[in-house]
């Protein structure tokens, strides 16, 4: 079989570094301890649970000489008898290489250079091992680090060996590598016991590494939620210090990480964590500043009443929407503006409701992004809600023909079951669907003058008079 053997040496002591492969830490320090190598009868991974498509990536990696890895959250995950979400692979080969080997493969990204390996719906992500970040004057040529004044990377192309990807890679328990080669784990970093022993830790000093990159506070929230680990005394110390930086993240970038921390199955330990470590006010500053002023309970019990409705969903398999979420989220900040409209302007409620919601949605983009496949289904679901109101007529049929009508009647029972409404509202919503055309009939007629009474009185419309006849000429 022929070998290819790669590393990045530009300088001496890169050399000496791959001659004597001595893990290279974040600050420049070399650790002399060796990787532990966890041999297959020493830990539970089975081929059985990885996916096929990642076992082929895996074994034709291997099969041309290249070195070939499963990597991070698969690793973990199998390790923790978990169903990995995805399947990551580390190998020495470039994104170019690796191109020549799949024809299925698309390059993406341009400050991580990847190899997306596509089968059907499924993408087995490729990445090259990476190595220490290179001085900014050696960036030049583009295929270098390139990083921010205030330590951010914005560019890192930086391709290495095994040890330096180890100690590139953000948290120990996501640093374990699987050798497709003799199917041993490789630990570099301490992941195995930071496992066993429940505990999120970051490799390297934590100030530095969220100052390259702020996300990794949300990262370290997300997956101490997600495992119920506990996370490090150092670290939470650098996210209490450091949860300003989040400032200078993208808002398209956040919005991603918002779907991630909530569309994860522990929303609700996430949020409670957000707001513990100061990172949940600038994902949503509106929010939190509602948040300080409840009364009775609500909002908190309403949002918390949200996220434990998205957890259900989710671990019920049901589909869920960044819509919904975004709508539960900014509740309180829209109901506060759309009363502050109509006392001020004298507007009727919908119109009120709906200048609301543009006001606080340009208010939110600058925090995080919402697109407007979700900002429209979530502008209907708020200005709906005045329309359970009415229960009587035409009026309650056309609301239940509405295409946005069932993700409206769950928001409308959430505000139900927080407090908000009163629970028959939710209720005679709900016998209205369950019944026949003859039930509806009923419950409308019965529920008319209810209906009425919550709203505005029902103006009658005035018969026009025939106009007077002109005097005839006779």
């Amino acid at each position: 079989m022929r070998m290819k053997t790669r590393f990045n040496c530009k300088s001496l002591k890169d050399l000496i570094l791959y001659l004597f492969r001595y893990p290279f830490r974040q600050d420049g320090s070399v650790s002399n301890s060796k990787p532990r190598i966890y041999a297959r009868s020493e830990h539970p991974i089975s081929r059985a649970n990885i996916s096929q498509n990642a076992l082929k990536v895996l074994y034709r990696l291997h099969e041309a000489g290249y070195q070939a890895f499963l990597v991070g959250g698969g690793v973990r995950d199998l390790l923790l008898g978990r169903e990995p979400k995805d399947f990551d692979v580390a190998t020495d080969a470039s994104p170019d290489e690796v191109r020549e080997l799949f024809r299925n493969c698309r390059l993406i990204g341009r400050r991580f250079r990847l190899a997306h390996v596509h089968f059907g719906r499924e993408i087995i992500e490729v990445a090259t091992f990476r190595a220490p970040h290179e001085d900014e004057d050696e960036a030049d040529n583009g295929t270098a680090a390139v990083t921010a004044d205030d330590g951010r990377i914005l560019r890192d192309n930086v391709y290495g060996t095994l040890d330096q990807d180890a100690w590139r890679r953000d948290f120990t328990v996501n640093a374990l590598y699987y050798n497709i080669a003799d199917f041993s784990v490789v630990d570099f970093v301490g992941g195995m016991k930071d496992l066993e022993r429940g505990r999120l830790r970051v490799i390297g000093d934590p100030d530095v590494r969220f100052r390259e990159d702020p996300v990794r506070m949300l990262r370290a929230v997300r997956f101490a939620a997600k495992l119920g680990f506990r996370i490090d005394p150092e670290v939470e110390a650098a996210m209490h210090e450091l949860s300003d930086l989040l400032a200078e993240i993208s808002p398209a970038r956040l919005f991603d990480e918002v779907l991630k921390l909530f569309h994860g199955g522990s929303a609700v330990q996430t949020f409670e964590m957000l707001r513990h470590y100061g990172l949940f006010a600038h994902l949503f500053p509106l929010t939190e500043e509602a948040l300080a002023h409840e009364e009775q309970g609500f909002p908190i019990t309403f949002v918390m009443n949200a996220l434990a409705n998205t957890d259900a969903r989710i671990n019920e398999d049901k589909p869920v929407t960044p819509a919904f979420l975004y709508a539960a989220l900014l509740w309180e900040p829209l109901r506060h503006e759309a009363e502050a409209i109509m006392a001020e302007d004298d507007m009727p409620e919908i119109p009120a409701m709906q200048q609301a919601a543009h006001n606080i949605m340009s208010l939110q983009q600058r925090a995080t992004s919402i697109p407007k496949r979700f900002s429209l289904p979530m502008r209907e679901i708020w200005t709906l809600q005045p329309r359970f109101r009415y229960k009587s007529g035409k009026r309650a049929l056309r609301l239940a023909a509405h295409p946005r009508f069932r993700a409206a009647y769950d928001f409308l029972c959430l505000r139900s079951r927080s407090g908000e409404l009163p629970p028959e509202d939710c209720r005679w919503w709900t016998e209205f669907q369950e019944t026949d055309a003859s039930g509806q009939q009923q419950l409308m007629t019965s529920g008319g003058a209810a209906g009425r009474e919550g709203g505005k009185p029902k103006r009658r419309r005035r018969r026009r008079r025939p106009p007077k006849k002109a005097p005839s000429g006779d």
